[in-house]
């Protein structure tokens, strides 16, 4: 239970990330009408976080299965 838990916080906060990342280039393009580089660096940061979030998951999956395959 509490390891479902711990995933499901993960990728929550992975897509938070993604979402708030959106929406703050999202409101600087409409009220500014350009990106500043800052949050061009949250953006990359932010999605490079969320993709390793769900990339190593996937990774771990990976491993295991191939582990219990061998023995």
């Amino acid at each position: 239970m509490e390891n479902t838990r711990f995933k499901v916080s993960q990728y929550v906060c992975a897509m938070l990330l993604i979402v708030s990342s959106i929406a703050l280039v999202a409101y600087q393009v409409v009220h500014i009408d350009d990106v500043a580089a800052g949050l061009l660096y949250y953006v990359a940061q932010s999605f490079l976080l969320a993709g390793s979030i769900f990339g190593l998951d996937q990774y771990i999956r990976i491993i295991k299965k191939h582990y219990n395959e061998s023995e």
